[in-house]
């Protein structure tokens, strides 16, 4: 399917969101992603394709993707994402992946978003603030710095509260430091048997971290991890 680009926000230096109007009735469950082709000559390796979560909620009539853009010297994939004007015209894929909220409501959740891992939970909470839905769900979200705290009215809005953790924080910073741990992220609810912990990062922080949420008795089954491909871990 065809859709043509609207506009972008800088979220901050670093993190920016791309907005786009697809050609056609364009369906998704919050939490799922695309694959989105973005034509231009003189194509690097990686070719003229990029998987993305859809940031943005099913009941928003804008499709939204939000990726870091680290330097001008990046890819041509994002070079050309960064010289997009509106009316442009890219590719998306049909909507794939299960990383999805569970059915039931009462359902206790901890989401753990790695850096821009965090895209997907923004897309179910802004659909759970669309759709005026209530649920059991406590965040954490780990950044570099303070610069890359980003969001926090997502939240305010779907009345979620959100643990920041900054693993290089400034001296004055008064929260969370260091890395997300098991501990910490089982410190934030007592896990029940239907407990759901959602994982979302880059890939080593996904497996180790549910490894270690294993080795502290937490069922596999109870573990949800979604990791995003070319993204380092934070330092």
């Amino acid at each position: 399917m065809n859709a043509y680009f609207q506009s972008s926000t800088g979220e901050t230096e670093s993190v920016h969101t791309y907005f786009f109007k697809p050609t056609s009735d364009f369906i998704f469950t919050a939490g799922q992603f695309i694959e989105m082709t973005v034509p231009h000559n003189d194509t690097d390796s990686r070719g003229t394709k990029r998987w993305f979560t859809i940031s943005s909620s099913p009941d928003q009539e804008l499709l939204s993707i939000t990726t870091k853009l680290t330097s001008e010297d990046g890819s041509t994939y994002k070079k050309a994402l960064r010289r997009l004007v509106p009316g442009d015209e890219v590719q998306i894929s049909a909507p794939m992946g299960d990383f999805v909220l569970p059915k039931l409501l009462q359902t206790p959740i901890i989401f753990v978003g790695v850096g821009i891992g965090l895209t997907p939970f923004l897309s179910m909470l802004r659909w759970l603030t669309d759709m005026k839905e209530g649920r059991p769900i406590k965040l954490i979200h780990a950044v570099s710095n303070e610069e890359d705290m980003v969001f926090q009215d997502i939240f305010d809005d779907a009345k979620v509260h959100a643990t920041i953790v900054v693993s290089n924080p400034s001296p004055s910073w008064g929260g969370v430091r260091g890395h997300v741990t098991a501990e910490m992220i089982l410190g934030l609810e007592e896990p029940t048997p239907d407990s759901l912990v959602y994982i979302s990062g880059p890939e080593q922080i996904v497996e180790s971290l549910t490894k270690d949420l294993v080795k502290t008795g937490l069922r596999k089954d109870q573990i949800v991890g979604d990791y995003f491909p070319g993204y380092p871990d934070p330092a």
